[in-house]
């Protein structure tokens, strides 16, 4: 079987993009998801983000991590299949979509994605961070030197000691010279740091916000893969209205081929 697959990028976190409002593609072969994902092996990406069809909205996003299994919310992911909707036609400048964690409103102009997350009702307080669900579990901790930090070393060492096999994302901040974070991120089914993660930068906004460290609430994030911008409101300890934005860009695209 064939497909044509295209390669998208969010502040450097990578997608495999395929069209499969047919059904077509065998999302049951884990196997095959994560040799798609591998930069070795196959294509390379942080992982693979199908477009489907949905009888309510104007598509379903479904993700699957670079170890082949299907993942929780992606905001990154998200803002990537929002501009792959867009150069498809399937949507406009503004669209209303499901994912694994329920609706996303997003908007789009000239490759700037602002993306609807969703609501943060909770924020738990850890010996030296923070927890919180952004669509996906995330760890935020305050670090010196984030440069230097061992980010594989210890985000590992804590995404399984703190957190047990489910685990978590673990998030290192730090506060820069321009007002804004620094963030850099070990994201659990990618197993690794990555150039940026969506969802973290939210934790991360929040968590400064929620700790005191800035009184803004339309926040600067800079991963290493690119700068982005969460803004939200703040009601008695509850998150709502946020939305994640920046840069969302096509790299190319290809032919991929597998077996029945």
């Amino acid at each position: 079987m064939e497909n044509i697959f295209y390669k998208y990028q969010g502040t450097g976190n990578d997608f495999v993009m395929i069209d499969n409002r047919n059904g077509l593609f065998p999302k049951e072969d884990t196997a095959l998801i994560a040799k798609v994902c591998h930069r070795r092996f196959g294509i390379g990406a942080d992982g693979l983000i199908l477009l489907e069809n949905d009888s309510e909205t104007d598509f379903r996003m479904v993700y699957f991590n670079a170890d082949g299994n299907e993942g929780s919310m992606c905001g990154n992911g998200g803002r990537c299949i929002v501009a792959f909707a867009h150069f498809l036609n399937v949507i406009g400048k503004k669209t209303v979509f499901i994912a694994v964690d329920g609706l996303h409103e997003a908007t789009i102009d000239n490759n700037v994605v602002s993306l609807k997350m969703m609501d943060v009702n909770e924020v738990k307080e850890k010996t030296n961070a923070l927890y919180m669900n952004t669509g996906s579990p995330h760890h935020v901790q305050m670090v010196n030197e984030l440069k230097s930090f061992d980010v594989v070393k210890e985000g590992a060492r804590m995404r399984y000691g703190i957190y047990g096999e489910k685990g978590s994302n673990i998030n290192f901040v730090e506060p820069n010279a321009s007002g804004g974070f620094d963030i850099r991120t070990y994201e659990r089914g990618v197993e690794d740091e990555t150039l940026s993660c969506g969802t973290g930068v939210t934790a991360v906004a929040i968590g400064m916000y929620h700790l005191g460290n800035t009184k803004e609430k339309t926040i600067p994030v800079n991963a290493l893969g690119g700068n982005l911008e969460v803004s939200f409101k703040e009601n008695n300890g509850l998150y709502h209205d946020i939305y994640l934005k920046g840069e969302a860009k096509q790299v190319f695209k290809g032919e991929l081929t597998w077996q029945n």
